[in-house]
């Protein structure tokens, strides 16, 4: 008996971009890390084409295609974003009400509020400068004038190249993201925790979270491990993304760490910073939802530190939509947790600054999961964006403080223990 498969839906075969170049009609399969549709209007474009103009066309959203110099898409890029982020000479009427939403600002609108309209102004902002695109051949290359050789830089983020796929377009803007992600994991993030040099970077893949905020890795290399010592000491470390927690642990007086996540970027990083530390004996990273099977005398989780949806798989390190991932975590630590274990949890207290949760309800996720909280450490954010002024989110950034939380213990956010 023979079975037949039906015909694909439309729905599931990728994405093309269509457009007409010397008379003909052309397609390529289209790119999208953020999951934005292809243009339905696309225009050449190329040195000729003034800032204005650029601009005028991309928030209409048409996508324009560039034939022209590389290093002047670049320039082009520069001069949109200049445009969004700083508006032409507004009319006296248009300053007035501006005026009284900047008295209306000062008066105090929520952070809640002020943060939903941050976000949507950065959708906005990258769905025009998304307007910019590049094409590229079957095997990654870019047939423009002064254009980088970001082969590999294609190949890390979205795989090996196959001549079957074809030509392929995407926005200029992810593309020289996936070159600055290939920097980054060329020469790797120092931590300070792993040792001395040369052998204590962490080496970030495309789309996995960069320790380059390493108050919470701190957190993990210093807290008190339980008194209670079984004869072999396991930890987990949950969502591990590049495994760095899983490292550090590896480096105390731990016998074995069982690193989970689901993302297939992050357990490859992780697998190879392992590697590269020269600590496999000592960890294992494997596929799990949150827990791996078996008890474990630490379990450390670092989740998404806002409940909201992200708009993007590169945003899923920050965004936890219904705080899906830290609610799964107290949830079912209690069940994991060997007789006198701990679970640490680090978590920012951002999102209580932004009113997207609060204390009350953090403290009664715990509650509910079974747990006690047996201890605190907290630490102050000293990245960049805290002293910058500008940011409409200033005000929340600059009163946070990181902490770890563990069950059986909290820790720096909070770490607790099952009672």
């Amino acid at each position: 008996m023979s079975i037949s498969s039906p015909a694909p839906s439309t729905a599931s075969l990728p994405p093309t971009l269509h457009w007409t170049e010397a008379g003909e009609a052309c397609s390529a399969l289209w790119r999208s890390e953020r999951g934005a549709p292809p243009p339905k209007r696309v225009v050449l474009a190329d040195d000729t084409l003034s800032a204005d103009s650029a601009y005028r066309l991309a928030c209409e959203g048409t996508g324009l295609l560039w034939r022209g110099d590389f290093q002047n898409a670049r320039q082009l890029l520069q001069a949109l974003a200049r445009r969004i982020d700083k508006p032409p000479k507004a009319s006296k009427q248009a300053k007035t009400e501006r005026k009284k939403s900047a008295d209306s600002a000062a008066s105090g609108v929520p952070a809640g509020q002020a943060f939903h309209l941050h976000r949507q102004a950065q959708s906005q902002r990258a769905r025009v400068l998304g307007m910019v695109l590049i094409e590229f051949s079957a095997d990654y290359g870019i047939a423009l004038r002064r254009a980088p050789d970001a082969r590999q830089a294609c190949t890390e983020a979205w795989g090996a190249a196959g001549e079957a796929a074809g030509a392929s377009v995407a926005s200029l803007r992810e593309l020289l993201g996936m070159i600055s992600a290939h920097e980054w994991r060329k020469k790797g993030v120092e931590i300070a925790a792993l040792g001395k040099p040369p052998n204590n970077r962490i080496y970030p893949h495309y789309g996995v979270f960069s320790p380059v905020q390493g108050e919470y890795v701190d957190l993990v290399a210093t807290a008190p491990l339980p008194s209670t010592r079984p004869s072999k000491f396991v930890a987990f470390d949950i969502g591990t993304g590049t495994g760095v927690l899983s490292a550090v642990l590896a480096l105390r007086d731990i016998d074995q760490v069982v690193a989970t996540d689901q993302d297939p970027r992050a357990l490859a990083c992780a697998r190879e910073n392992i590697q590269r530390l020269r600590l496999p004996g000592h960890v294992k990273v494997m596929q799990a939802d949150l827990f791996p099977e078996g008890l474990a005398s630490v379990i450390v989780c670092n989740p998404p530190w806002l409940p909201a949806r992200p708009g993007s798989p590169l945003e899923g390190a920050v965004y936890d939509e219904g705080s899906r991932m830290l609610l799964g975590f107290l949830g079912g630590l209690v069940a994991h947790l060997a007789p006198g274990g701990e679970g640490w949890l680090i978590l920012s207290d951002f999102a209580e600054h932004l009113g997207l949760r609060t204390r009350a309800e953090l403290l009664a996720a715990i509650e509910a999961g079974g747990l006690k909280v047996l201890g605190r450490m907290d630490v102050k954010p000293e990245h960049p964006k805290v002293l910058e002024t500008t940011d409409p989110l200033h005000a929340a950034r600059g009163g946070r403080g990181d902490f770890a939380l563990a069950a059986g213990g909290y820790l720096g956010p909070p770490h607790f223990s099952a009672p």
